[in-house]
């Protein structure tokens, strides 16, 4: 059949042709086709592994001789593992090679990076089960996981991070204070593997068709070697990172460091009359991860340290996440810090293979001082515009993509993905579907829908996960921050923006902890530490997770897929991890009592987790993370099933997967007969139009489907089945009835189509 367009309702996508019908596509001019079309071929579905280029790592041999700046062996030993030495040796390999200027890199492209791979697996290392014996990394490389992988409908695999991570005292390595996100070398971590196994799992994707996603952190590194030379004052290394030499005449203004510490956060008072004394730039926007006693600032003070002329130093340095993640600074000089984040990123995808990368923490790649009496500018930076773009632009040069995940106002999403990554984590609409599920009520979710369409935000720039490492995130940064003075309408109130946030947060709280979820927990200010299961339990009503039935356990199932449907059946990436395919529920708080005695309740639900059934007599990960009880069992078991939650799903992607959906476009979210109904009308590439009709409540809904997208006189068709389920009359609407957690993709022929 001939699919027609209305071109003037079709939106735009970067980097892409609007969608158009099959005739005028036919005689498409060459003023049509943009620059990239033109003068470069299409990229490969898939990156095969590239030039394995062997990066330098220290040997284990430590010389019996003092860690400090005044002992040049110390100093040597550093430098060989530090990650700016290592990005100097692979830079230098790279530069000149007719290589780098074959792919398209000007602007942000996300619908080739939807085309490579749009359903992703989300990995975690500690928590991921192996074979006795098995390493993480040989692990996700193993043929019956992708075979597994393939039948549900996977393209990708995030892993991680994977490369070593934590710090260097003296001589000896201290463990990662943020799940290895605190990174110190391009080695990758033996904890997970090696550098040969993460090649192969690379070479398994390809065969499959799929693809590798791995880390970098432009915002920050862990204090490594590159953090204790730079403390020495060694050569460039001080440019890598925010940091401010304290001259002696100083020191008064600084607090103690405690014994056995390296480095002690400033409070608001020393923060304060070090800003007066012009030394640094004072408070800023925001203090992530705030603790009283703690984390009171985003500035820390180190000890006294010897540099390498035998000088005695002390730095204040900036750090927005924990003291042992000190910020980059891209604007330096030396441009040390942007040197070591570019060569990160091109020892990822040219030495090792991977295909996309996640930039980690990119929004805070730009501080300035403001008016006086006023914080920092710190988020929204063109700073932090500029390097995404120069990260961006290096990634698509040699043939990959990005995504970032940060939770920025929708303005701040959609000025990145202007200039920056190809993709965005969906920080947009994840707060609203988790409190559709929790109230039974779209209403909030809707909102934040015709937000984002009002903003610019194109659906398909999106990756749309379910549960990662991360909390439920519900700070709500858009209506909490910039718009939080603009009036909403929701629940019959006309609230500002930050009064809407606050209500959302406590509804949230509310349902979703407390006695009403006593297994989930808050993290800080950030959000509710939680699985996908355990929200929907909490949802449910039950409250004793040890005390569920087969039936309950059914009910969680019909629920966790809903959410999925309306992940998967917009524009854009689907994501989700293990703790989603095997239904996973929080650890019992004892079980990790060590790991959240600092406050870090996320570890509730980290479990580890048997997605193969490959250590079935296992009580934890070869990390040492406590096994999680699993609602739907491992991913051969539930493929035997039809069903189970995997089949289930394979059948909703397969649909997906068909039909073009998640590189369409949003275009349409109406109003609803029933609060618990939720329509999204979608424009396809090919130009048809897209409707998925969903159901956030229990019983079952039924009522009209209104919206100007619709033709009048088109047959509306089910996608999973192919039945022709009615027609659009005259007003642009249709009938729909859905079960309790019920959902449906349907097409809408147009009436002018023939077959």
């Amino acid at each position: 059949m001939t699919v027609t367009a209305n071109p003037s309702s079709t939106p735009s996508g970067n980097g892409a042709a609007d969608p158009v019908d099959a005739t005028s596509a036919d005689v498409a001019t060459a003023s049509e086709i943009n620059f990239d079309e033109q003068f470069y071929p299409a990229r490969p579905r898939a990156l095969r592994p590239k030039a394995r280029r062997r990066i330098e790592v220290s040997a284990d041999l430590k010389p019996p001789f003092e860690p400090d700046g005044r002992n040049r062996a110390y100093v040597d030993w550093l430098v060989k593992q530090s990650m700016l030495g290592d990005a100097k040796t692979l830079a230098r390999q790279l530069a000149g090679q007719a290589s780098m200027w074959a792919n398209p890199f000007a602007h942000p492209n996300p619908r080739a990076a939807v085309d490579r791979a749009s359903v992703w697996f989300t990995a975690y290392p500690l928590s991921f089960m192996t074979k006795r014996n098995q390493t993480f990394l040989s692990a996700l490389g193993a043929e019956d996981l992708w075979a597994a992988f393939a039948r549900i409908g996977i393209k990708a695999v995030h892993t991680g991070p994977v490369k070593l991570a934590g710090g260097i005292s003296g001589w000896e390595p201290t463990p990662s204070i943020d799940g290895h996100f605190d990174r110190i070398s391009m080695a990758i971590d033996p904890l997970f593997g090696t550098e040969d196994d993460f090649r192969s799992m690379c070479e398994s994707a390809t065969s499959f068709g799929g693809t590798i996603i791995d880390d970098i952190v432009p915002g920050h590194t862990g204090k490594g070697a590159d953090f204790r030379l730079a403390e020495m004052n060694y050569r460039d290394y001080p440019g890598v990172y925010h940091m401010i030499d304290i001259p002696e005449s100083d020191w008064h203004l600084l607090p103690d460091v405690p014994e056995g510490e390296d480095s002690v956060n400033l409070d608001a008072a020393a923060e304060q009359a070090l800003q007066e004394a012009g030394i640094i730039i004072g408070q800023l926007q925001r203090v992530i991860f705030y603790e009283p006693g703690v984390k009171e600032t985003n500035w820390s003070v180190t000890r006294e340290v010897y540099d390498t002329e035998g000088q005695k130093r002390r730095w204040v340095y900036l750090h927005y996440f924990k003291a042992g993640q000190p910020s980059i600074n891209w604007l330096d000089p030396t441009f040390a810090g942007m040197r070591l984040v570019m060569g990160d990123a091109l020892h990822s995808l040219l030495d090792l293979g991977s295909g996309g990368l996640r930039l980690d923490a990119n929004g805070f790649l730009g501080v300035e001082k403001s008016a006086e009496e006023s914080p920092a500018w710190s988020e929204g930076h063109p700073l932090s515009e500029a390097a995404n773009q120069l990260i961006g632009g290096m990634v698509r040069k040699v043939g990959g993509f990005t995504f970032q995940e940060l939770n920025l106002t929708m303005d701040d999403i959609k000025a990145t993905s202007e200039v920056g990554p190809d993709l965005s984590y969906d920080f947009v609409s994840r707060p609203g579907y988790q409190h559709a599920m929790a109230t039974g009520d779209t209403e909030f979710l809707r909102l934040t829908l015709r937000e984002a369409m009002r903003v610019g935000i194109d659906q398909a720039s999106l990756v749309h996960a379910m549960q990662n490492h991360d909390e439920l995130t519900y700070e709500l940064v858009h209506f909490a921050t910039t718009h939080k003075d603009d009036l909403y309408e929701l629940g019959g109130e006309t609230l500002n923006g930050a009064d809407l946030a606050e209500t959302v947060r406590e509804t949230l709280r509310q349902k979703l902890t407390g006695p009403a979820g006593p297994y989930n927990s808050t993290f800080t200010t950030n959000g509710i530490a939680c699985t996908t299961a355990s929200v929907i339990t909490a949802t449910l009503g039950m409250t004793d997770l040890e005390a569920l039935t087969a039936d309950d356990v059914e009910r969680v199932r019909r629920a966790h897929l809903l959410m999925a449907m309306f992940n998967a059946l917009q524009p854009g990436v689907f994501a989700l991890s293990g703790w989603d395919l095997c239904g996973t529920l929080p650890l019992d708080r004892r079980e990790v009592k060590s790991l959240i005695s600092s406050g870090d309740t996320r570890w509730i639900e980290r479990g580890a987790h048997d997605l193969m059934g490959w250590s079935p007599e296992s009580t934890s990960s070869s990390s040492g993370m406590p096994k999680s009880i699993s609602l739907y069992g491992s991913l051969p078991e539930q493929l035997a099933d039809p069903n189970s939650f995997a089949s289930r799903l394979s059948e909703i992607l397969a649909v997906r997967e068909e039909h073009g959906i998640a590189t369409g476009f949003l275009v349409d979210v109406p109003d609803v007969p029933q609060k618990s109904m939720l329509i999204m009308v979608n424009r396809l590439a090919v130009g048809a139009i897209q409707v998925t009709v969903l159901n956030f409540a229990e019983d079952e809904v039924s009522g009209p489907v209104i919206s100007p997208e619709l033709p009048v006189g088109g047959t509306v068709v089910d996608l999973a089945t192919g039945e022709e389920l009615g027609t659009v009359d005259a007003l642009g609407s249709f009938q729909v009835s859905l079960a309790g957690f019920g959902g449906v993709a349907l097409m809408v022929k147009d009436p002018s189509e023939s077959e």
